[in-house]
């Protein structure tokens, strides 16, 4: 009697969040991975470094892993790469600049062993029981692609990030002939980029961005700075034929920039001519109105070009009047404080700064209310889940496919680690795995617990006291201390009076303790912890973090 194939469709993140992108999909004994992204910490996340999906679930089905497929090459899509690939090895499947960037990031992380395969639009692979075909879509990175997953129990669109331009930079369009002969063959289910579900109408083509830029270069005669996404190839091929038009030479400003140029450069997705990129050393020779720097920091992260610039610590840029800084990407949602302060920085020294909400220096690279319902018609599935985005984004593009006309019950909008199901008698949700987010300090993997998180935000919000205590070993006599050191808490020395009450607590607390006590150091920090912290909430509403240190000498 044959087995009843069973189709699962797991979503490690993406869903709920902008970023940490990640889908499985599973059937017999075979398991494919669809992306695999990180998020940019939050406000609240105290020194993390970046969020990775929990992706223990892999790591518990690694045997039946046939590979891990890429649909393009930003970092909220191939971020978590190195984390994953640590654990498992198994061959990566993208275009080719997708690869060099993965290739560049594996090198950081000293992970050379994995197999990397290059694959075009219109290739086929077959990994298990599944045949995927790759699709191209225009996006605001080179080289996106979109997938045609072939199962057991039907056809799957997966739309990768994307958006229907009809202009883009590198003239490669969309290939609609494709997404159409899936709608023609039958699609079983489509899941699509939501980014943009709430945006009405068509999102703008690549090169309106070039007529601001012209705009922009027309009218200014001193230096011109530009800041965007290291990865964004396309906006820097705008900017490189807008300065050669205007006579301007190029310097590119900070590691991701000058890495991720240099490998688009090779490959032969930027385009200049030889001379055009100038050595920053090179940057106090050339007239003011002949240079542009392109460089990262575009959202406003501390230790990046552009912040350090703005602050006056880089040790070539110093602002002054006449320059002209043009940040030429979206405010990513949580980050608007910290490039407002980078915009008054900037102002405060004399630039004229130049941004989203002033200029059209920036167009989205997802696709629009028109685009998703283009995309539905285009494709027709029986199944709909939309992802890539928060969870309004998720409804949102819900009610297109059904306005589309796709029944309001086969629509899914799901949660990560939510169980899409699909039989040969229908599909639904079917449970959940454990899932959620790691958060990374540095480039160790589990970096950050929750609890070291609430600790930092602890000190953030309350500070630190510290009470030192020198015990002799033999007789367990007190022989120095108690000694306050405090940090976040109270300025020392503009209250000396509050550091000589705990001081005379913590002695009065250890002259009255027990003998069963004074022999147990663990009892002693606990008594003295206890004690203090009730003492500061009593008289002062304060509960910062308390740490006793005893020192046996």
């Amino acid at each position: 009697m044959a087995v009843t194939p069973q189709l699962l469709i797991i979503p490690l993140g993406g869903l709920e969040e902008i970023g940490l992108n990640m889908t499985v999909f599973q059937c017999s004994d075979d398991l494919i991975i669809v992306d695999a992204g990180l998020m940019f910490p939050e406000e609240d996340m105290l020194g993390v470094d970046f969020v990775i999906p929990d992706f223990s679930y892999i790591l518990e089905n690694r045997e039946k892993v046939k590979g891990i497929i890429l649909t393009h090459g930003h970092e909220d899509h191939t971020g978590a790469l190195p984390f994953l690939l640590k654990e498992i090895n198994v061959p990566v499947y993208g275009t080719p600049l997708t690869l060099a960037l993965v290739k560049e990031k594996l090198r950081e992380h000293n992970i050379t062993d994995i197999p990397l395969v290059p694959i075009k639009p219109r290739d086929t692979i077959s990994l298990g029981v599944f045949d995927i075909e790759f699709m191209r879509v225009t996006h605001s990175i080179v080289d996106g692609v979109g997938l045609g997953i072939k199962t057991p129990l039907g056809n799957i669109i997966h739309t990768g990030d994307f958006k229907l331009d009809p202009t883009p930079v590198d003239g490669e369009l969309m290939d609609f002939y494709k997404f159409s002969e899936y709608g023609e063959k039958g699609t079983l289910l489509m899941l699509s980029d939501s980014t943009n579900a709430e945006k009405g109408g068509f999102t703008f083509s690549e090169k309106e961005v070039r007529r601001a830029f012209e705009d922009i270069f027309s009218k200014k005669k001193g230096r011109i700075i530009i800041a965007t996404f290291a990865s964004n190839i396309h906006r820097i091929q705008q900017v490189i034929d807008v300065a050669l038009q205007y006579g301007r030479r190029i310097i590119m400003c900070g590691k991701s920039m000058v890495a991720n140029s240099q490998i688009a450069l090779d490959l032969g997705y930027l385009k200049m001519p030889e001379n055009t990129w100038v050595r920053l050393e090179n940057l106090k020779d050339l007239p003011d109105d002949k240079v542009v720097i392109i460089t990262t920091g575009s959202q406003g992260e501390p230790m990046s070009v552009l912040s350090r610039i703005a602050i006056d610590e880089h040790k070539h840029i110093k602002i002054k009047e006449g320059d002209t800084v043009i940040l030429s990407a979206k405010m990513i949602p949580g980050n608007e404080r910290s490039i407002g302060r980078i915009i008054n920085h900037l102002m405060r020294r004399g630039a004229d700064v130049i941004y989203e909400k002033v200029s059209e220096i920036h167009v989205s690279g997802h696709a629009s209310k028109e685009e998703l319902k283009l995309m539905i018609n285009l494709v027709r599935p029986k199944y709909f889940m939309p992802i890539h985005g928060e969870y309004r984004h998720l409804k949102y593009h819900a009610k297109l496919a059904e306005k589309s006309g796709i029944p309001h019950e086969n629509i899914f909008v799901m949660e990560d680690g939510e169980i899409l199901e699909i039989t040969e008698t229908g599909a639904s949700k079917n449970g959940k795995i454990n899932s959620g987010r790691i958060f990374i300090d540095g480039k160790g993997i589990g970096g950050v617990e929750d609890m070291v998180l609430r600790d930092r935000k602890r000190l953030a919000h309350d500070g630190i006291v510290i009470v030192l205590v020198g015990i002799e070993k033999l007789t367990k006599k007190i022989v120095s201390g108690p000694e306050i050191i405090s940090r976040g808490f109270i300025f020392e020395d503009a209250s000396p009076d509050i550091i000589n009450e705990v001081r005379d607590l913590m002695t009065n607390t250890l002259t009255g303790l027990e003998d069963d006590i004074i022999s147990d150091i663990g009892l002693i920090q606990a008594k003295l912890r206890s004690t203090l912290k009730k003492y500061l909430r009593n008289t002062m509403d304060r509960k910062p973090m308390i740490m006793p240190i005893i020192m046996e000498v």
